[in-house]
């Protein structure tokens, strides 16, 4: 059978696309109260979502884009919480500077210890990662539990990560990890509410990346 449509797209070329995507976006989201930095995290957040809602909750710690653009450009590793963050990530744009992208939550020493302590992974896996990436940037789109962990190291002086972006969606404890993450004074990119994921937070990752890519 032989289906048709009467639409037609404005046009098929990728890189059209994306900038009448984002034209759309300038033009919807109207004024707003982000930096010229933090704007092309905002931007890609809306543009991975189509949640305007989402983007304009979106908080930045005052040093969060210049904190990610230098852990890149020296190097230090991105951690993600999840296999599909770490999918998602630009990792050319990571390494052209040294760095590598990490997950750590089903390596076995984290699952057998996880079992062992009757604890989630995730938990068990911020442990690890705080001790090998120190300086890194930490994504988590997933599992609020990471992101207390995190927080709970960072708070005992055990994690000095270079920025987070924790944005992990849900009902339990993801609103309150997020609320909990913005009271740090350490870089951070969150949002108010329980939306977020780990599309929005690899959107915002990549964001970082090219604009660390652009200083060359």
């Amino acid at each position: 059978m032989d289906f048709q449509t009467e639409f037609k797209p404005v046009t098929i070329q990728p890189r059209e696309i994306e900038e009448l995507s984002f034209q759309m976006i300038t033009d919807e989201l109207g004024e707003h109260p982000f930096t010229p930095e933090q704007y092309p995290v905002v931007q890609r957040v809306i543009h991975a979502s189509a949640d305007f809602e989402l983007g304009r909750s979106l908080v930045f710690h005052p040093d969060a884009i210049r904190a990610g653009i230098e852990a890149i450009r020296n190097g230090k590793p991105l951690v993600a919480d999840v296999q599909m963050v770490q999918v998602g990530v630009s990792k050319p744009r990571i390494e052209k500077y040294g760095g590598d992208v990490r997950v750590y939550i089903s390596d076995p020493d984290v699952m057998a210890e996880a079992k062992k302590q009757n604890l989630t992974r995730a938990i068990i896996s911020m442990q690890k990662a705080v001790k090998e990436a120190e300086g890194g940037i930490f994504a988590i789109g997933n599992a609020p539990t990471a992101l207390l962990e995190l927080i709970r190291l960072v708070k005992n002086g055990e994690a000095r990560p270079g920025l987070v972006v924790g944005m992990p969606v849900g009902f339990v404890s993801a609103e309150e990890s997020k609320a909990e993450l913005a009271k740090l004074d350490i870089p951070f990119i969150t949002n108010i509410g329980r939306k977020g994921g780990s599309p929005v937070t690899v959107a915002a990752v990549n964001a970082i990346s090219l604009m660390a890519t652009q200083l060359d």
